[in-house]
């Protein structure tokens, strides 16, 4: 049906709204496709709906083509299969809980692993039943504490959540490579630019994992690449780790008087004055910068780490974030903050701007024979025998030619210095480039974890119970729509690319006469008999030029101007994209149209 603009439920926007930062929060706001109801909550109107719905429906054809099956669960899920993975207390602030009257709790869903995995432990019980993966277009809810960018980062949004299972690992691998080509083929059909990029798996846990990260400067994701094909999102990125060094001729450290340097500039500074080098002058490069860091568990505790970097490095907090959860009591999502005044209180062995491993030369203070007690971790560069100039744990003291592995150890070693352009890449295949990415897929072999906590098991070809293996795959379908808004418009508007474009064409009619009228809503009528969908301006008081800014703002693919030329048989139209214009006579203008959009 032809959808009239004089009816049609949609006002349009002249000025930005007052909160949007981003291209597509302005542009989706302005053109009446989604409405703010709340911080990181909008409402879908009319326009905004039918391009959610063709994302949605290239994700469904794309995941019924691998023989996936839909389902659909509830939103609002029970506390007890999320307390049995340990969920319920891992996600933290994260998630909505509420209680019903009889004061049973429930959370609305962030994701839906357990409710996956507890709906196939009740109906298949045999390898034979496998392999089997089901999915889902549901809405989702995180606590986001600043939600921002529109749809790119809200509190309610729309994904689809696959999960595979198979009796073994060699079944996940091929599960993992269908849903990968499947994510390929949907971002492609959608018009998005992806980068498959290696990733963590972080409070999903699992082993291999990867992020489809689309390119965009308004992109919160930084991911790096290599001139030879390697491509990781930064928390991910593997240090290149020196050799060992033989330390068995290193002197012994010394400790010398440095004040006013609790800096690593100020430090350079007095170490080139006070122990001159003959070979070359010390950098940033020779300093080990021990960082003090607060750790937000699940559990609602708050720990202090110490993170020791080369003083030429600073540390990436989001870096911290991925990789810190192997070396804590506690799984699940945590905050990793510089520590503050009252964290630092309460170790006073900490003595800020001359921190280090030793209080003394031989006396540690930290590391696996430390007296404070905190977590002490080291950057991958720092490997044995490697030699450093770092704090003595005395006001005004540094420790020269402290060698690790001789002089200090430590509880272990942390991805969480920023990579830098030009970083080598791990796989050897170049120096690596940084880029922003929207995430607009993310995969993961799970594993066993939830097969575990939540029992799921098969008997196997001789009998024997055996754990379920599942991998889990999601598409943010309303960022879908965002980083599309981002990816196709211009300083008019939007620009939709025909895959998901409200509409195929969108006929204006400019001009007072009656005429004029008649031959659009005919021509309208002729585009809709030909397959078309058809957006037609029939707003009889409305000026052309707002009628044309409503057009270029509203972006669809094929702009036809039925006014003027209408004296000559002639109609005009203008693809959206690339403002090319050609007149076409009225009566070849629906089959000429028809061609373009491909019917």
């Amino acid at each position: 049906m032809v959808l009239r603009l004089s009816t049609l439920f949609l006002r349009t926007l002249r000025e930005d709204p007052v909160d949007a930062e981003v291209a597509s929060h302005k542009l989706l706001v302005r053109a009446g496709y989604i409405r703010r109801a709340a911080p990181g909550i909008y409402s879908w109107l009319p326009l905004g709906l039918r391009v959610l719905g063709k994302v949605e429906r290239i994700i469904r054809e794309e995941m019924d083509a691998i023989g996936a099956q839909e389902v659909h669960f509830p939103a609002l899920l029970p506390k007890e299969p999320y307390e049995a993975t340990n969920r319920w207390t891992e996600y933290g602030e994260g998630i909505f809980r509420l209680k019903d009257r009889k004061d049973a709790d429930y959370l609305l869903a962030p994701t839906h692993e357990e409710m996956f995995t507890l709906l196939v432990k009740d109906l298949y019980s045999s390898y034979k039943d496998l392999p089997v993966c089901l999915y889902q277009i549901q809405t989702k809810y995180r606590d986001e504490a600043r939600p921002r960018a529109g749809l790119l980062r809200g509190r309610e949004f729309i994904m689809k959540d696959s999960y595979s299972f198979d009796i073994d690992d060699a079944g996940l691998d091929a599960s993992y490579a269908a849903h990968r080509a499947a994510y390929l083929r949907i971002f492609e059909r959608l018009g998005l630019a992806v980068v498959p990029v290696k990733a963590t798996a972080g409070a999903m846990g699992g082993s291999r994992s990867e992020e489809f990260l689309h390119p965009t400067e308004v992109g919160e994701d930084t991911f790096v690449r290599s001139p030879g094909g390697y491509a990781a999102n930064v928390e991910a990125v593997a240090t290149v780790v020196p050799a060992e060094i033989d330390y068995t001729g290193a002197p012994p450290a010394e400790v010398k008087d440095t004040p006013d340097t609790p800096t690593i500039e100020t430090l350079v500074a007095a170490a080139n004055q006070l122990a001159p080098r003959a070979d070359r002058p010390w950098t940033a490069a020779d300093t080990l910068k021990n960082v003090v860091l607060a750790v937000d568990l699940p559990t609602g505790e708050r720990q202090v780490v110490v993170i020791a970097v080369p003083g030429d490095r600073a540390v990436d907090l989001k870096r911290v974030e991925a990789n810190i959860g192997a070396h804590l009591p506690v799984a699940g999502e945590i905050g990793v903050e510089a520590a503050g005044e009252e964290d630092l209180k309460r170790h006073p062995g900490l003595v800020r701007g001359y921190i280090g491993p030793g209080e003394s030369v031989d006396a540690a203070v930290l590391g696996t024979t430390g007296k404070t007690g905190l977590l002490y971790l080291v950057d991958p560069r720092v490997v044995s025998g490697t030699s450093w100039i770092t704090g003595a744990n005395v006001d005004g003291k540094h420790v020269f030619g402290l060698v690790a592995g001789r002089d200090f150890g430590w509880d272990g070693v942390i991805e969480a210095t920023e990579v830098r352009a030009g970083d080598p890449a791990p796989d050897g295949s170049g120096p690596l480039e940084a880029a922003r990415g929207i995430e607009m897929g993310h995969i993961f072999q799970l594993g066993r974890k939830y097969a575990e906590a939540l029992g799921l098991q098969v008997l196997d070809a001789n009998g024997k119970l055996t754990t379920v293996t599942m991998g889990s795959y999601g598409v943010g379908v309303t960022r879908a729509v965002a980083a599309l808004a981002e990816s196709y418009h211009d300083e008019k508007g939007l620009a939709w690319p025909r895959s998901v474009a409200p509409a195929d064409v969108h006929v204006v009619a400019t001009g007072r006469g009656d005429e004029i009228f008649a031959a659009a809503a005919k021509l309208s009528e002729d585009l809709e008999a030909a397959g078309l969908e058809v957006i037609y301006d029939d707003r009889p008081k409305v000026s052309p030029g707002v009628k044309f800014s409503d057009a270029e703002l509203l972006g669809v693919p094929t702009i036809v101007v039925v006014g003027r030329g209408l004296a000559d048989g002639v109609v005009e139209v203008k693809d959206r994209t690339t403002g090319q214009a050609e007149n076409v006579a009225l009566d070849a203008a629906a089959a000429h149209v028809a061609a373009l959009a491909g019917k």
